[in-house]
């Protein structure tokens, strides 16, 4: 099974929210991949601070509704504070894929919607999962990130 989770963060202390966040996971989870940290501009609402993303890739024995509100739960472990769409967080993290299911609810939708538009998901699920296949689109997430402008994506480097 291929559960694919998206992490952002883009206040307080961003490497920090990050392995807080992965911390929590994988005492919850068997973490099989992680990709590398990147740093990206903001998607959508565009006058906030950068973003750090990453994705991992994740077993677990929880249905998606569960996993959604685990997630939901360690979000406002970590401080989360509500906003508004596509605002500054402290932590967000997203179920992009589970599996191959197609979800389409009220409370949750699988695939995450958008994942085609967005470089700062794609860039980093290539570097782990480039072959894997989009259960709507049929296209790989390398072939995804081909129709995107990732110029905005960039390996974190701290020490810059």
């Amino acid at each position: 099974m291929s559960i694919y989770v998206g992490l952002g963060t883009n206040m307080g202390n961003r490497e920090e929210n990050l392995t807080a966040a992965l911390d929590i996971l994988e005492r919850n989870s068997i973490l099989k991949k992680k990709s590398s940290i990147y740093e990206t501009d903001p998607w959508g609402y565009e006058e906030q601070p950068a973003f750090l993303n990453q994705v991992v890739e994740i077993e677990v024995n929880l249905e998606p509704l569960d996993l959604l509100m685990f997630l939901k739960s360690i979000e406002a472990l970590l401080g989360r504070k509500p906003t508004f769409r596509n605002g500054p967080r402290t932590i967000d993290l997203d179920i992009l894929f589970y599996d191959d299911r197609i979800i389409v609810e009220d409370q949750i939708v699988i695939p995450h919607l958008f994942i085609e538009e967005r470089a700062f998901v794609l860039v980093p699920m290539a570097e782990i999962a480039p072959g894997y296949k989009h259960p709507i689109l049929g296209l790989t997430i390398a072939e995804l990130l081909k129709q995107v402008d990732s110029s905005s994506v960039h390996l974190y480097n701290p020490r810059l």
